[in-house]
């Protein structure tokens, strides 16, 4: 039987891993899944989810910026940097005039940021936490990433309530960190709500246990597709696709019609019919050069 290959909006709910959130669909729908960027297990909100040979598609989403909602709690700090972990460090607690003083100086922009030592990073073949809770000393080098903007929601101390939007690989626990130190202060994420991947949004999403919405949700996967502004469309000639069947991409002359842009660096293949028969791979000139996921 051909494994259903869908893209999917799941909101992750608190309290369990990106991983374990992915039970319910395995169990439900399709066994061969994965999801495009972890969301800490205290968070919740909006994962990408791949299932069947969708999930050869991961790279593509996982580039994708990001928004969150977050609180921040100053003068106190956990080793994990969120309210799992345990208070390490205490200080006192600054004015929103000194907070939003360090935002707009040092966390605007292109900044490098050194993620949380309890992280999945891996070092030395390892996830970082573990080897922290194995006792072992962890470095973590610096990663260039980009804040787009950090909106101050509210601030009643000691919790300051932001609205973030940043790039892939963006620790917001680090960004709590960073910005206390910046005003002589500590602080960790007390709650953290991821709002939008790319143009895909919260409000979308669905619950991975809601088996019906679930199976109904497959059919949205084109459109979902269709969302990404890099994404154009290529229909084929009927004898194009048996041979794509087997990887082997369409001759030019096989090429019926082919809706891209100059921003354009994937692309749906369907068949004359308009059934998708593959997602694949442009390049500056908008030619084909590989396939990513064959779907039929």
């Amino acid at each position: 039987m051909a494994p259903i290959s869908s893209l999917l909006l799941i909101d992750k709910p608190i309290g369990v891993t990106s991983f374990s959130s992915l039970t319910p669909i395995k169990r439900n729908l399709e066994k061969k899944v994965g999801h495009a960027g972890t969301l800490d297990k205290f968070a919740h909100g909006l994962m990408i989810v791949l299932t069947g040979n969708m999930t050869k598609l991961n790279s593509i989403f996982s580039s994708l910026d990001k928004k969150y909602e977050a609180t921040f709690e100053f003068g106190k700090m956990t080793d994990t940097l969120d309210p799992e972990g345990n208070i390490i460090e205490t200080s006192g607690i600054p004015t929103i005039d000194e907070i939003q003083k360090a935002i707009s100086e040092y966390f605007i922009g292109t900044i490098a940021q050194v993620p949380p030592k309890y992280s999945a990073i891996h070092i030395n073949g390892k996830r970082a936490y573990h080897l922290v809770r194995d006792g072992k000393e962890v470095e973590l080098n610096p990663r260039d990433i980009t804040i787009y903007s950090i909106e101050i929601s509210s601030y009643n101390p000691p919790f300051l309530k932001l609205k973030i939007h940043c790039s892939k690989g963006t620790y917001v626990r680090s960004l709590a960190r960073d910005i206390a130190f910046k005003v002589n202060s500590v602080a960790y994420v007390t709650e953290l709500v991821r709002t939008h991947i790319g143009p895909y949004r919260l409000t979308d999403a669905i619950k991975a246990e809601d088996e019906n919405l679930l199976k109904k949700s497959i059919s949205n996967s084109e459109q979902l597709l269709l969302q990404l502004p890099y994404m154009g469309t290529i229909i084929i000639e009927d004898k194009a696709v048996v041979p794509l069947s087997h990887g082997n991409l369409p001759k030019n002359e096989y090429i019926v019609e082919k809706r891209v842009s100059s921003e354009s660096r994937y692309a749906i293949i369907y068949s004359k019919d308009n059934v998708m028969l593959a997602i694949v791979s442009l390049n500056e000139m908008q030619e084909i050069v590989s396939s990513i996921a064959i779907l039929q």
